[in-house]
């Protein structure tokens, strides 16, 4: 039985925000995919929703050359799917929400929703991470911006304070060149959280970023893997290497979906074929 809550569907940030200060205790309300398992399982008590789908200027995916792309908080899934610029300008977030969950879901669900629920597989987590996003958060003492590497703080936990709203996130903008991939290893294809996912960017300039998601507490990038790699010269051989490196670098559990032994064999699995497939798409 789902639980009995009022429903509040604002058209300004500024209306958000009261009705957080004024309704303690409120969820955040835009997908929903999450909200609503909770609801039908009853896993709280919840006196108020705030659905922030009415509020326009978070529906929006906005690029301006120089300057880089932003997506609001109430852009779903299938809008970044869709998106030409993501594809051409940033193809490992465009390829993630590819895999997030079914096409029907993914009408609903929405980026920032994915990022806010802060499971450690987030899909779309380590794209952020490999692009440098930043995380927009608007609240009772204004605006704040936080680097997307600092905003999971754990297992469901971000950075996020009392009354807080993700209004969106900015990626800067990528030269010529650069080239992304996403990779993800799951039980069943396109319908279930990842076993492990992998984003591997190398910019213009190669420099080689990497970034794992459901392998450790949090999604996280791997710097050091990154700082060791900036050594090498971007061959086969180097991705032979970074299979066998990456292990070193993460710490899976074991849970319903997967072992802890196969989901560090399968992260450099994945890490493997990813940087292959950027180095055979053309690194001069």
């Amino acid at each position: 039985m789902l639980s009995k809550f009022d429903y509040f569907k604002p058209q300004t940030l500024d209306e958000a925000l009261t009705y957080l200060e004024s309704n303690p205790g409120t969820r955040i309300f835009a997908g929903g995919t999450d909200l609503m398992i909770v609801l039908r399982r009853d896993m709280e008590i919840i006196d108020h929703i705030l659905d922030i789908k009415g509020i326009s200027e978070l529906g929006h995916i906005d690029y301006k050359s120089g300057e880089g792309l932003f997506i609001g908080a109430a852009v779903t899934v299938n809008e970044v799917c869709f998106s030409d610029i993501i594809r051409e300008k940033y193809p490992a977030l465009g390829q993630a929400a590819d895999t997030v969950a079914s096409y029907q879901l993914r009408n609903r669900a929405t980026l920032v929703g994915n990022i806010c629920n802060a499971s450690p597989g987030a899909d779309l987590s380590s794209p952020l991470l490999v692009y440098n996003a930043k995380v927009h958060i608007a609240g009772p003492k204004g605006k704040r911006i936080v680097d997307i590497d600092k905003f999971f703080t754990g297992v469901k936990r971000t950075v996020l304070e009392k009354n807080e709203i993700v209004t969106g996130v900015s990626l800067p903008d990528v030269q010529a060149g650069d080239m992304s991939v996403y990779k993800k290893q799951a039980r069943i294809k396109g319908h279930d959280l990842g076993i492990a996912g992998v984003s591997i960017r190398i910019t213009s300039n190669k420099e080689v970023f990497v970034a794992m998601s459901a392998v450790a507490p949090t999604p996280i990038r791997l710097a050091k893997v990154e700082e060791a790699i900036a050594t090498k010269e971007l061959t086969p051989e180097t991705a032979a290497w970074l299979s066998t490196e990456v292990r070193k670098h993460i710490s899976p559990i074991s849970d319903v979906r997967s072992s802890a032994e196969y989901r560090l064999h399968i992260s450099g699995i994945l890490a493997k074929k990813g940087l292959l497939q950027l180095i055979e798409k053309g690194v001069n």
